[in-house]
């Protein structure tokens, strides 16, 4: 494995990690109200946090979509307030540190960051509520550099089901379809991860760009609701879209699946919601797994989801999206976003190329968002911005 984690240096030098999700802005929101300055990542931050600049270069990280994530039980305008100061941090931290970070819009800005050895830095919303049901909401974030939408995130909203919730819609709604219509129109990527799989075929019935999953792994290999069914893996050839595997145990383990909805249980018979991890939380999850050891996931155990994508997929239709700084757990040997090595060395003790390995971490980030441009750039030739309501498509 020593020679194997050589080589892996050697690939991610060449093809770095182009990463599909990062929680990092919800991190510092949470624990310094955005005083970025208490969480200097240009410091080791390991004892509060997955990412820091030293973790991201030994890492292999060449583009990071940080994510502009908001809880759901932020709604309506707080929900877009918030939205926007997600997207302030960002902004906060490319400023920061410009000699490490470069702002990226596109394909090609991608590609300079790499080319000047900078971590290009893309923005990521999770979850529909962000826009309140305005397009022009969206056009915005668009504006705002905002180059994916993840359709909802655990809860459903008016215009699309969540993996996470029981079924409001089917899917999408006429004006959710609507949506994903005008991100077609704007260039930014359909994000179906978190979505029912109702949404995700539908979305794929819809859309005329590709597709990400930007945080997303196997459903046939580990059966949770936020996993991606084979049906529609088999699709992404067709669609030209990429689907991005992640590293949280409770969606990649099936023991830790179970183990997590115990633990759920347990922080909500105490008044927690289950995605708190406040320190009070914590301790009380810390005191649950004294008591109820819970299954670690390996290295291993997220290769064999990539195996599997592979297989289904194809090669040119994965990625790596590690949800870190969103999780509370990760796998030995991916405990931060230092570990990438460790799982481009085990998929090379498995026989993937070089060249299929510089697909996986680099290659197909970098064309999805490309060839979502060229689609936009097509659309805006033949229609204009939509305008179109809730009120008016959904009644």
């Amino acid at each position: 494995m020593t020679d194997a984690l050589a080589r892996a240096r050697a690939v991610l030098a060449e093809f770095p990690v182009a990463d599909g999700h990062n929680d990092l802005p919800w991190a510092l929101r949470e624990q310094v109200a955005y005083d970025i300055g208490r969480r200097d990542i240009a410091a080791d931050q390991s004892a509060h946090l997955h990412t820091d600049l030293a973790r991201l270069r030994s890492g292999g990280v060449g583009a990071q979509f940080w994510s502009v994530y908001v809880r759901t039980d932020l709604t309506g305008d707080a929900a877009v307030s918030a939205t926007l100061e997600q997207i302030d941090c960002v902004d906060q931290l490319i400023a920061r540190y410009p000699g490490d970070l470069r702002a990226a819009l596109t394909a090609a800005d991608m590609e300079a960051a790499r080319a000047q050895g900078r971590i290009a830095s893309l923005k990521g919303a999770e979850g529909g509520h962000s826009i309140n049901n305005s397009l022009a909401t969206l056009r915005a974030l668009y504006t705002l550099g905002v180059r994916y939408m993840t359709l909802t995130h655990n809860d459903n909203i008016a215009w699309a089901d969540s993996a996470t919730d029981e079924p409001g819609v089917g899917g999408l709604s006429a004006f959710g379809r609507e949506v994903v219509r005008e991100m077609n129109r704007e260039g930014m990527l359909v994000d179906l991860s978190h979505v029912a799989a109702t949404t995700m075929r539908a979305a794929l019935d819809t859309t005329e760009a590709p597709v990400i999953f930007s945080h997303s792994s196997a459903r046939a290999v580990c059966d949770h609701p936020r996993n991606i069914p084979d049906d529609v893996l088999e699709r992404l050839p067709g669609n030209g879209g990429v689907a991005m595997a992640t590293f949280v145990p409770k969606f990649v383990l099936q023991a830790a699946v179970d183990w997590t909805a115990a633990a759920d249980d347990n922080l909500r018979a105490h008044g927690f919601h289950h995605l708190d991890s406040s320190p009070e939380a914590m301790k009380l999850h810390r005191a649950f797994e004294e008591s109820t050891p819970r299954p670690v996931a390996t290295v291993a155990t997220v290769a064999d989801h990539l195996d599997h994508m592979r297989e289904v997929a194809g090669v040119d239709h994965i990625g790596i999206g590690g949800d870190y700084d969103g999780t509370a757990f990760t796998p030995d040997g991916l405990d931060d976003v230092s570990g990438y090595p460790n799982l481009i060395a085990e998929l090379l003790t498995r026989g993937w190329s070089t060249a299929d390995l510089a697909k996986l971490t680099w290659g197909n980030a970098v064309r999805v968002l490309g060839a979502a441009e060229d689609v936009a750039r097509d659309l805006r030739t033949r229609r204009g911005p939509s305008n179109a309501t809730l009120e008016q498509l959904d009644g």
